[in-house]
């Protein structure tokens, strides 16, 4: 529509509201990414940055000011700062740097107009995020107990005069001792990222990458601690199961594979977001 509009009126793009808003600022202020960019095709794009609403706020101030957007604004973002983030820089990295230190009429350049808008928002990420470390610390801790717990207790027990494991040269035993020792190594990673989450200082700038990339490996970690400690009951069950069911095999499969689908279902879309916006997605 606003493409539509400039090729049918051009000079229309230097129009401003009551408050000296060019669709520009408009464009920035209200996060239209699409809008921007084809703003930015256009060569008349100079003008349009250069210019000051009333209150003397350039286009990154306007980049800057947070406001309560649809969920349409940023479908993907697990944490609304870290896009808050990426959308700001992104805005940077296209404007010359003599507007970088610009001032408006209340003395405030755009670093200073983010950091005071956004302060909400980093609580409000901040919250989400304790809580969301401190239910995976204890899950983590407690996987991280079973797997030492178990690991301790060898199906078949010891023997011989060395203490070796009798089930020692059974396949399935293998298959429970390296999955019982995968689980105990990356709950302990799980268990150290959350808690280096609960112990961060939460300033508004961790939230780009230091936050969620920690939040991603810890996730990453938990996730595999789990579908170990399941592999490893599984290995270890098996040699009870085996003189009962013959087709123990299939039975111990499908009850490690059922918990496991049913947290990836659970837990699969806030993974792949945060995941997307954490390592693949640059822009906003």
């Amino acid at each position: 529509m606003v493409s539509q509009i400039l090729d049918d009126f051009p000079v229309a793009i230097y129009d401003t509201n009551p408050e000296g808003k060019n669709v520009m600022l408009l464009a920035l202020e209200n996060r239209k990414l699409m809008v921007y960019k084809e703003l930015m095709r256009r060569n008349v794009t100079k003008d349009l940055l250069h210019h000051n609403d009333n209150v003397g706020n350039n286009a990154l101030h306007h980049a800057a000011m947070v406001k309560i957007y649809p969920p349409s604004v940023a479908p993907n973002a697990v944490l609304r700062m870290q896009w808050e983030i990426k959308w700001y820089e992104f805005i940077k990295e296209h404007l010359p740097k003599s507007m970088l230190a610009h001032q408006n009429k209340e003395g405030m350049d755009p670093d200073q107009v983010f950091m005071d808008t956004h302060a909400d928002l980093v609580q409000n990420d901040t919250d989400w995020l304790m809580k969301t470390s401190d239910s995976c610390t204890i899950v983590a801790s407690l996987i991280a107990t079973v797997a030492f717990a178990t690991s301790a207790s060898l199906p078949g027990g010891i023997g011989g005069v060395l203490g070796e494991p009798v089930l020692k040269r059974e396949a399935m035993f293998e298959v429970f001792a390296i999955s019982s020792l995968v689980a105990l190594c990356f709950s302990l990673t799980a268990v150290l990222m959350f808690l280096s989450i609960l112990t961060s200082r939460h300033q508004a700038m961790d939230f780009h990458v230091y936050l969620p990339r920690k939040l991603l490996i810890g996730l990453t970690a938990l996730f595999i601690s789990i579908a170990s400690m399941l592999v490893s009951f599984c290995g270890g069950h098996f040699f009870v199961l085996r003189n009962i069911i013959k087709r123990a095999q299939v039975v111990e499969y499908l009850v490690g594979f059922l918990p496991v689908m049913f947290f990836i279902i659970a837990q699969c879309p806030l993974y792949v977001k945060l995941f997307w916006a954490t390592v693949i997605k640059d822009e906003p």
